[in-house]
């Protein structure tokens, strides 16, 4: 493929990847209410929650990296790969800043986006690992239930460092930190490679793959919201917050 034509759009990974930000613009309205004080919850502890937060990142990640596998066969070049992930960074900067103001003492510094911008320059400069990519995938899941086994036991002396700010964000550490949302890199960078492997495998197939299967018509909407994901993410709490604080300010006795 002409490395400067328009890319073709895969309706099934921007379906997937909706589907993924609707549930996260669902979790994210309850989190505001209970913040709030609307309907109490406990986000941090409830298997509840924390069960679908798991659910809703490894479906984000895992279409992340359907789309570089995508990017890539489509001739993606490191320029075109750059402006965006340079978005992505600039989006990840505006959100920890925001959050600093919102919550600072559990501020955002490494989250979602901050996670997705190290993990794309990963996955561009390992999507020629092929096969090993599942292995990788694997290992990088395994890692921080290591880690923590260790750091909690024979390398107890470490704990201090890996638990501190500067290395929490590989996420091999002894104890979660305090913040509102933590994306380390690992284990969630074995989740994005698994998408990569599972999308260049599905592409090697041509198109028996079901990546280019047709989507039906009742799906569309969905197909087009996903290719507007970072912009979704980006004003989705800016909407939700203040309707939140609304129901909060009309429920008061």
């Amino acid at each position: 493929m002409n490395p400067l034509s328009k890319p073709t759009r895969y309706e099934a990974v921007d379906a997937l990847r909706a589907a993924a930000m609707v549930w996260m613009a669902a979790f994210h309205f309850c989190f505001d209410l209970a913040h709030f004080g609307v309907w109490p919850q406990d986000f941090r502890n409830d298997p509840v929650w924390t069960t679908q937060r798991t659910l809703i990142l490894s479906l984000f990640l895992f279409c992340a990296g359907l789309g570089q596998a995508i990017a890539l066969h489509q001739g993606q070049t490191f320029q075109r790969f750059t402006r965006r992930w340079l978005q992505i960074a600039g989006c990840a900067l505006l959100v920890s800043l925001g959050s600093f103001f919102m919550f600072p003492r559990s501020f955002i510094y490494f989250g979602v986006l901050q996670g997705m911008a190290v993990m794309l320059l990963i996955a561009r400069f390992t999507a020629g690992w092929g096969a090993w990519l599942w292995l990788c995938g694997l290992v990088a899941l395994a890692l921080p239930a290591a880690a923590t086994h260790l750091l909690t036991g024979a390398w107890s002396d470490l704990a201090p460092a890996f638990n501190a700010r500067t290395l929490n964000w590989l996420g091999l550490v002894a104890r979660k930190p305090f913040t509102e949302d933590y994306v380390p890199i690992f284990p969630w960078l074995g989740v994005l490679w698994w998408g990569l492997a599972a999308g260049q495998w599905a592409l090697r197939r041509g198109s028996s793959g079901w990546l280019q299967a047709p989507l039906p018509r009742m799906f569309t909407p969905l197909a087009v919201l996903g290719r507007w994901s970072l912009s979704f993410y980006m004003v989705h709490q800016p909407v939700l917050i203040p309707i939140a604080m609304g129901l909060a300010w009309v429920s008061k006795p």
